[in-house]
């Protein structure tokens, strides 16, 4: 494949809406392009490739060396993407089309030092619709609307092989992927990759009283929604490895808990941070992921557990197809043998929905984000199946802020100003206190872009600050003590909730109002 026809893919994968559509696009490439390249191609849109770093700092550099930098601060600030605009305003230059892996290559293995100059080349040498999909590639921020699963369901697809065996293998497969084209063209499953394998997790989906109220509540079961992180733990003949919810090997991150895994078996959980009987706000927890290794003193102020939903594997049966009340039964009896630090997540005991939301507006801990109901009928299924399991999350904290400052989108967005950063008063200062990017209608982004572009007082790059006028109600699940912002707090998925035309600014909340959420949750944190 040539750096030409994956960027023809990429552009036709963004203009195509439906998942259809996409699948047979991406099935087509898999059917014409050779080895390596259609390998680096999955590789590139499901995230797995790794190359240098290559910074929006570096690319802006580049940029503002080839154009007038004013020139280019004007036309970043009205495209609003940073390889789309590079892509438009760079002089043109010889045209070449390098195959996809000659261009792969270069970029993993370039020393960080003579990166500026290799890409400046290749831009040189290269057309608008390639260096948009070079720029792209190098910065790893793909974004056609192709998920890493509808990428290999379509791949699953069109080499005719089960979506859940291939999603099984795939944590122990690296681009180009050479055993997984082989085993479509006929060779043998790479068995040795399915040691310890990933499961698709069940998911669930949200839900409120009025919906709950068709269903029988004598059909269902419930437990709290726990505010960690999903995670599946496989063991399997000695190989130990704990997955995020989307088959990301955490092992190295949490050996804590690893070591405690002594069982043979594949169990389906939550990653808690727990110090004793409390478990820690999610905060706690973040500082523990992501990482390649742990030190001893994280481990020993920062310890994490398991608190178990379900059972998929155990001792050489597959319990899946079994119904979630039997399912429970096995986890139940397997908890009983293992460390405390792994455990169940208790039932609760309703007799109507009235008695589960009465449960769930006051629950037993500030880091319970809400209820899991489940069938006890169901079996456990890949992805997100209606009808199964349901989440329903505790109402939102709501705060009336000052948006602040404004810049433009990404993507579909690039045209508008759709990241907001809003505050509250601290005595007669506003302070930033979160950003949000999301929670508005269409028609209400249309109206926050044309209260940005009419009400800009001052520009930083590509950024504007906004006269101190427009309140928006900001809805979000969180709040934890942060060292880092200036206010002092920080919110966990923030987003506006609507738009108070109604409420001058000088009436928006003040930082006082966060702060006594938290004072109430001597946690240092609240949900």
């Amino acid at each position: 494949m040539s750096l030409a026809a994956f960027a023809t893919l990429l552009e036709r994968l963004a203009f195509t809406p439906q998942r259809l559509g996409k699948e047979r696009l991406l099935a087509a490439a898999f059917a014409g392009q050779p080895d390596p390249e259609r390998g680096l191609m999955l590789a590139a849109l499901t995230g797995d490739l790794k190359l240098r770093q290559v910074t929006p700092g570096l690319l802006r550099g580049l940029a503002e060396a080839r154009v007038d930098p004013v020139l280019f601060a004007a036309s970043y600030d009205f495209v609003g993407d940073l390889a789309e605009t590079i892509a438009l305003i760079w002089p043109e230059g010889a045209r070449s089309d390098p195959p996809l892996s000659e261009v792969v290559q270069e970029l993993s293995t370039t020393p960080k030092a003579r990166l500026p100059a290799l890409i400046a080349a290749r831009l040189d040498a290269l057309g608008g619709s390639e260096r948009y999909a070079y720029l792209k590639l190098a910065t790893g921020a793909l974004r056609v609307g192709v998920s890493a699963r509808l990428a290999r369901a379509a791949f699953a697809g069109w080499a005719g092989l089960p979506l859940t065996e291939v999603e099984e293998i795939w944590h122990a497969l690296s681009p180009p992927y050479h055993e997984l084209f082989a085993w479509a063209a006929g060779a043998p499953r790479p068995e040795a990759a399915a040691r310890a394998p990933f499961r698709p997790v069940m998911l669930s989906t949200a839900t409120d009283l009025d919906q709950l109220a068709a269903l029988d509540p004598a059909d269902f079961a419930a437990e709290w929604k726990w505010d960690g992180i999903r995670v599946q733990a496989v063991s399997d003949g000695g190989t130990r490895r704990l997955y995020s919810r989307t088959g990301e090997d955490i092992s190295a991150a949490f050996p804590d808990v690893v070591e405690r895994m002594t069982f043979e078996g594949v169990l389906d959980g939550e990653l808690l941070v727990r110090r004793g009987d409390e478990v820690a706000p999610f905060g706690d927890l973040q500082q523990r992921l992501n990482r390649k290794t742990v030190t001893p003193a994280l481990l020993r102020s920062h310890p994490a557990g398991l608190r178990l939903y379900d059972v998929l594997f155990w001792q050489g049966r597959d319990q899946r197809d079994r119904p979630w009340q039997d399912r429970r039964a096995v986890l139940a009896d397997a908890v009983a043998g293992l460390d405390p630090r792994i455990d169940l997540s208790p039932e609760l005991a309703f007799a109507g929905w009235d008695d589960l939301a009465a449960l769930r507006a006051a629950p037993p801990s500030a880091v319970i984000e809400g209820v899991m109901i489940k069938r006890r009928d169901s079996p456990y299924l890949a992805g997100r199946v209606r009808g199964h399991w349901f989440k329903w999350k505790r109402d939102p904290y709501l705060i009336d802020a000052v948006l602040m400052y404004a810049q433009r989108g990404h993507g579909k967005r690039s045209g508008y100003y759709s990241d907001f950063t809003f505050g509250v008063w601290n005595g007669d200062e506003l302070v930033p206190v979160g950003k949000a990017y999301f929670g508005f209608t269409d028609a209400e982004l249309k109206d926050l872009d044309r209260f940005v572009r009419n009400n800009t007082v001052d520009r930083f790059g590509s950024v504007r600050s906004v006269a101190r006028t427009r309140v928006v109600e900001v809805a979000f699940e969180g709040l934890n003590r942060s060292s880092r912002h200036k206010s002092g707090v920080a919110m966990r998925f923030p987003r506006i909730n609507r738009i108070r035309d109604d409420k001058p600014a000088a009436e928006a909340d003040d930082l006082a109002t966060l702060q006594a959420l938290l004072d109430r949750n001597p946690a240092g944190s609240t949900k």
